[in-house]
């Protein structure tokens, strides 16, 4: 017999722990929390990866090599056979109705065309990027693809460094107008 054979009642329901009932119980006094320190108290929920005085892992850790976090591009894939479902014959595709038709999370998603399936309507898709086989089935079936220009975030940081550098000093910005811009970014 296994677990699973059992009625679907069984375990679904689990006595609460009641503690300071006494010392029988095991969990009497100290309520199972142990003598003193911060984790006995209330309210105590603990930090991730806390490690007393010690100088934390991650900060141990040498940090070296390139890091592409924040210029990496992530695409929401949606296929030819989702158009195909969603929309009808001579509509305007782009993040915008993709997003109404929750194909995509947004209206500012960046949004990948791939081939998966056929297509038999007459669309013109604006997107991100398009897959080779995508675009012949778009083009086969009498539609139109044209890609949204964007901006590379790795060459706009690099170029906003390098005119920040070249500026003469006169010419930069105070570290008050720095924070009105910062400000008015938000």
């Amino acid at each position: 017999m296994m677990i699973h054979d059992v009625t679907a009642r069984a375990g679904g329901r689990k006595r609460r722990k009641r503690v300071g009932r006494g010392e029988s119980s095991g969990l009497g006094r100290t309520c199972g929390r142990g003598n003193k320190g911060q984790q006995s108290r209330t309210g105590y929920s603990g930090r991730v990866l806390t490690e007393g005085g010690a100088m934390p892992i991650f900060r141990r850790m040498p940090k070296r090599g390139f890091n592409n976090f924040n210029f990496r591009t992530e695409y929401e894939v949606v296929n030819v056979a989702a158009l195909d479902e969603r929309f009808e014959n001579g509509a305007q595709v782009d993040a915008a109705a993709l997003c109404a038709a929750r194909l995509v999370s947004g209206p500012d998603a960046m949004v990948k065309l791939l081939g998966d399936g056929e297509l038999a309507k007459k669309l013109a898709v604006r997107v991100h990027a398009v897959s080779r086989k995508a675009r012949e089935l778009i083009e086969k079936a009498g539609g139109s693809v044209s890609l949204i220009e964007r901006t590379d975030p790795a060459a706009a940081a690099k170029a906003k460094r390098r005119s920040a550098r070249n500026r003469p000093r006169s010419q930069r910005p105070t570290r008050l107008e720095k924070k009105a811009q910062s400000r008015q970014a938000r």
